[in-house]
């Protein structure tokens, strides 16, 4: 009786989540089959087995978090006496020397004679050891040519396109979309005429590349993966040190961190900085600027938020975990985003004009009001808040909006409650008897309590924008500013409208920038068709 264990995933990969498990008990597995699928920080991985025998106690479950040398399950009639080794490497692993895919070389007759043979993962740039497979363009049977793309692999720097310098017939595909693959891994087999050329203008440039980027040759443009897309700005990151000693992701940790990687000392060999010494510096920095007086608000316990209506919890993927740890490490406290727009309220105004009266004066603010509540609806990400201290989010079945009431103690945030099932004219009363409250001390602890976003207008002072602050735990915030008539530009001639100035700010570690973009843009939009708000329900 052997154990199957969780064998190397890949350089610094620890640990995974267990999405799928594909065998059970009583079936019999061959080296080299898929026996789990596994989501780790980078990608999801399909894991073989290196073993063969009858799979006898499965020891995991899906959803679990299992870790590198972890046992698995339990196998009789293995033929192997390491099951817990790394899945074995390709004969094949020598770095090629061609900057294009090129296969391996068995024998120079073997190649000649149309012999079945391998292709394999050439060098992709200057430090780049491996990627993940985003596309496969081709299939088993497919005939391949020349500088053909046949593969898409995200790298920990760019997106790149790989093309054959072979030709012949695919007899087989030895990877998957996710995969992780290494720089010398076999990714094809071929049957035909191969040919090995060097490349005219080797593997394709990166899809994507900030401007300003230096690049060598051949260019590998530098963009942020996925992970971390916003987690530091372009304008703060530190200069390139070809000469520091550090791995490639290494490298890539610190600049999503912000750090400059030549001002991290280095606890390796000869001073190679490794990731661990890069997030004790990053922690050290931390330290001294809390000491300066930074807070944490995070790090306060939630309050319970069923008191307030039904709840969920969902437990967070592994790459929205690591942009939060990522970001919470960069800004100790909300990581903000402000997205600025401006909404043609001309025809609210007249609608808001039309249903006040001398005796019931409604604002623009009952108006935008229901607009969100049914925004939060449609982008529940906004109606929600961030638990670091179990990696979860907390998603509200219910919709309470708090309004800043500015006070002569300061500013206030009562809340309604249950906006989502109240028309604008009961919104209006509501505001009104809150505001009234706070202005004359009377808002209880319970009025404060329980919102699910905040809207700060301060139009009746003026001002165009201004960046708001997240009311924590929620997610986001609306600041209205003063609203100006404009010449706008409409079918081929400039009118008169009434624009109002709308800004949004969010916690980026759960509402990304491009929902971010839809979320205001979605308000704006409804705001401009007041005839399809409903008054009185």
């Amino acid at each position: 009786m052997a154990e199957f264990k969780l064998p190397e995933l890949g350089e610094n990969i620890t640990q995974g989540t267990i999405t799928k498990i594909l065998v059970k008990s009583g079936d019999t597995v061959k080296k080299g089959q898929n026996v789990l699928e596994l989501e780790t920080d980078k990608a999801v991985l399909e894991v073989p087995c290196n073993v063969e025998g009858v799979v006898g106690q499965i020891m995991v479950k899906s959803g679990a978090v299992i870790k590198v040398g972890q046992p698995v399950f339990t196998l009789s009639g293995s033929s192997t006496a390491a099951p817990s080794a790394a899945p074995e490497k390709p004969a094949a692993q020598a770095k090629p020397e061609a900057s294009s895919l090129q296969p391996a070389q068995p024998s120079t007759a073997a190649a000649a004679s149309g012999g079945v043979t391998e292709m394999i993962l050439p060098t992709l740039g200057e430090n780049i050891e491996k990627g993940t497979v985003t596309k496969i363009y081709v299939k088993a049977g497919d005939r391949l040519e020349k500088g053909k793309n046949i593969l898409e692999v995200e790298t920990d720097k760019a997106v790149l396109d790989v093309p054959s310098s072979a030709e012949g017939v695919v007899k087989e595909v030895l990877i998957k979309p996710g995969t992780v693959v290494k720089v010398g891994q076999p990714v094809f087999k071929i049957e035909g005429t191969v040919s090995i050329a060097k490349p005219a203008s080797g593997i394709s440039a990166a899809k994507e590349a900030p401007a300003g980027t230096k690049t060598t040759t051949p260019p590998p443009p530098v963009v942020q993966p996925p992970v971390s897309q916003a987690a530091v700005p372009a304008a703060t990151q530190p200069a390139v040190h070809k000469d520091v000693p550090a791995a490639p992701s290494v490298r890539l940790l610190a600049r999503e961190l912000g750090i400059d990687i030549g001002q991290v000392p280095g606890s390796g060999p000869g001073g190679r900085i490794s990731a661990a010494d890069v997030k004790a510096y990053c922690k050290t920095l931390n330290t001294a600027r809390s000491a300066g007086g930074g807070a944490v608000a995070a790090a306060q316990p939630l309050p319970d938020f069923t008191k307030w209506g039904a709840t969920r919890r969902e437990a967070m993927s592994n790459v929205r975990r690591k942009t939060a740890e990522h970001l919470s490490i960069a800004w100790n406290t909300i990581p903000h985003v402000t997205q600025f727009d401006k909404v043609d309220i001309t025809e609210l105004e007249k609608l808001r004009k039309s249903i006040s009266g001398s005796n019931k004066k409604i604002s623009v603010t009952p108006f935008i009001i229901k607009v969100v509540a049914q925004a939060l609806k449609k982008f529940p990400q906004f109606n929600a808040s961030v638990d670091m201290s179990t990696q979860e989010i907390i998603f509200k079945d219910y919709v309470n909006i708090g309004v800043a009431v500015d006070t002569d103690r300061g500013l206030l945030v009562p809340v309604l409650k249950n906006v989502d099932k109240m028309s604008i004219l009961q919104i209006s009363d509501e505001l009104t008897a809150l505001a009234e409250r706070a202005r004359l001390r009377k808002t209880t602890i319970e009025e404060m309590q329980g919102g699910c976003f905040t809207i700060s207008n301060l139009g009746g002072i003026g001002g165009t924008y201004f960046t708001p602050i997240v009311n924590w735990p929620e997610a986001a915030i609306l600041g209205l500013s003063r609203g100006a008539t404009e010449q706008v530009y409409t079918d081929g001639h400039f009118v008169p409208r009434l624009m109002l100035p709308l800004s949004l700010s969010y916690d980026h570690r759960l509402v990304d920038g491009a929902d971010g973009a839809r979320f205001i843009r979605w308000v704006v939009e409804a705001i401009q068709q007041p005839f399809l708000l409903e008054l009185n329900k």
